[in-house]
């Protein structure tokens, strides 16, 4: 048969006792001894042998008493602070660890009646993380202590895939999360549930960094402030939710608005700024397009990622925040890195939970669980019941899911073609009639033109003279210049790959030479769109 083996803690209240007295007592450790169903084959029990020697005497000749084939190991443990966790975790580890375990012989138990509420928890992590292969042993006394009552004893568990009303449980649970995550839409997609399912786990289990990419309108924004809600319902994050689109901060005041400033930091700072990061201490902060930050802002962030401290704008005392951070961005920040406009050690700190988020067009399975969500929302939110009939519903449907749709804009132009059909429906029914008039606004609005060339704002009719090859380059040359703070670092961006090779360079003056050929200046092309 199996030996049963246990290891606890001597009791230096509980066990305590002397004369013939103690046997009117309950004991706990020598009650393991006197239970008809469960046989002590070896008891392994830790003590401080220089405080409780003579104790432990008592208890151990008394387990011979009542148990005389249990073999009792003492064990010399001291704790210079019974109440302290660190300490008592890290002694307990360090004993396990040097335990020669026989799980294929021995059953293993930890009798948790005896020792302080920390040393109880402490086995109970340990039990639980399978650091102790073992399960847990609770005692307690008998209701009327006459003596010689040996109480009772229970066995808990803790692998809780053997308890179904728990396991069932915690599904439930998950589901839920997971649920939430997905503002209650009942989504189709596979490769989207399934990275909802992962996001779910990694929102409840750490505070690391997450990366969510994807196109505009694809739901990063909501997707970061729902992992917010999960996460404050599991009274993870009793901060805020903090939000900003980083293609808004323009100039020294991106610097302010993200880090904070001193009174008199500059002209206008009549009083002092908190910032984004401090106000989003113990939450989360999202920011939206992180591939628009300037290097100067990166650099910051990543120390204030790494060390929770950074300098306000014009300060000299250093403040402190804990935030969690998610990042979102439609841009390859791979690309961005290799072209100099992102830091490699921030997108490092960055990655190590990346997701993709893919477009509407990517989930068409996904459009009617999702046409649903959005026309119930503005009903809530107008307080006015609108529904489809049969034929419109299925006329929009297979449009929507059809190759001619296109959504450049996601769900964000999901939800503003329900709103305009909701908006004008009569007596609360969008009919045919009104879903033909939106797929035409729809089918218009894909095919608009491309944006304006900021050259024609800059060169007028002298665009037209251009050589093709030279209107690309000049077009890009000059979006580089109008995201860029100052000439040089339009320079170091456009000239990344090509003054590795040099000696010396000075891209400024490169750039403004460039840029001359074509009759421009730096003022000029600085603010073009």
């Amino acid at each position: 048969m199996r030996k049963q083996v246990v290891i606890g803690m001597l009791g230096t209240q509980l066990d305590a006792g002397t004369g013939s007295v103690r046997w009117e007592r309950w004991r706990p450790t020598v009650s393991l001894g006197m239970h008809e169903d469960f046989l002590l084959d070896r008891l392994e029990l830790l003590l401080d042998e220089r405080r409780y020697a003579k104790l432990a005497r008592v208890v151990c000749d008394d387990i011979a008493q009542v148990s005389p084939e249990t073999e009792i190991r003492r064990h010399d443990m001291y704790l210079a602070d019974p109440w302290d966790f660190e300490g008592v975790y890290a002694t307990l580890h360090d004993f396990l660890r040097a335990y020669a375990f026989r799980p294929d012989e021995e059953d293993y138990y930890v009798h948790i009646t005896t020792g302080t509420h920390v040393a109880q928890i402490c086995w109970f992590l340990l039990t639980e993380s399978r650091i102790f292969p073992g399960r847990l042993l609770q005692t307690s006394p008998p209701r009327k202590q006459d003596g010689g009552e040996a109480g009772s004893l229970a066995v808990i568990d803790l692998d809780l895939s053997r308890y179904d009303r728990i396991a069932q449980r915690f599904e439930r649970q998950q589901l839920e999360d997971r649920d939430l995550l997905k503002s209650g839409i009942a989504t189709r997609n596979v490769a989207f549930n399934r990275m909802i399912e992962q996001i779910e786990i990694v929102a409840t289990r750490s505070r690391a960094p997450m990366l969510l990419m994807g196109p505009t309108g694809a739901g990063k924004s909501q997707l970061a402030r729902r992992v917010f809600e999960l996460k404050k319902l599991k009274h993870q994050l009793p901060g805020r939710f903090v939000e900003i689109n980083c293609a808004t901060l323009r100039g020294d005041g991106a610097m302010s608005t993200l880090f904070g400033h001193t009174r008199g930091a500059y002209t206008g700072a009549t009083s002092d700024r908190a910032g984004l990061l401090r106000s989003a201490h113990q939450g989360l902060l999202f920011l939206d397009e992180i591939g628009e930050l300037g290097t100067d802002e990166q650099a910051m962030l990543l120390r204030a990622l790494e060390e929770k401290r950074f300098l306000p704008v014009g300060g000299d005392k250093e403040v402190e925040s804990d935030f969690q951070l998610i990042a979102g961005t439609n841009r390859d920040l791979q690309a961005a890195v290799a072209a100099g406009r992102f830091r490699e050690d921030l997108l490092a700190r960055l990655n190590l939970w990346t997701y993709r988020l893919p477009g509407l067009a990517e989930r068409r399975e996904d459009i009617e669980p999702n046409l649903d969500f959005e026309l119930e929302r503005w009903s809530r939110e107008q307080h006015r019941r609108v529904a489809f009939n049969r034929e419109a519903r299925a006329r929009f449907l297979a449009f929507a899911t059809g190759p001619q749709a296109r959504w450049t804009g996601n769900f964000r132009d999901l939800g503003a073609s329900v709103m305009r059909m909701a908006t004008l429906a009569n007596a609360g029914r969008i009919q045919v009639e009104l879903v033909e008039e939106e797929l035409a606004r729809l089918t218009a609005q894909w095919r608009a033109p491309p944006s304006p060339s900021p050259l024609d704002a800059l060169l007028g009719d002298k665009v037209a003279e251009l050589d093709r090859f030279d209107r690309v380059q000049l077009e890009d040359v000059v979006r580089v210049c109008a995201r860029s703070k100052s000439l040089s670092q339009a320079g170091r961006e456009l000239f990344a790959a090509s003054r590795q090779q040099r000696a010396s360079t000075n891209d400024a003056d490169r750039l403004r030479k460039y840029l001359a050929r074509f009759g421009l200046d730096w003022e000029q092309v600085k603010d073009a769109d």
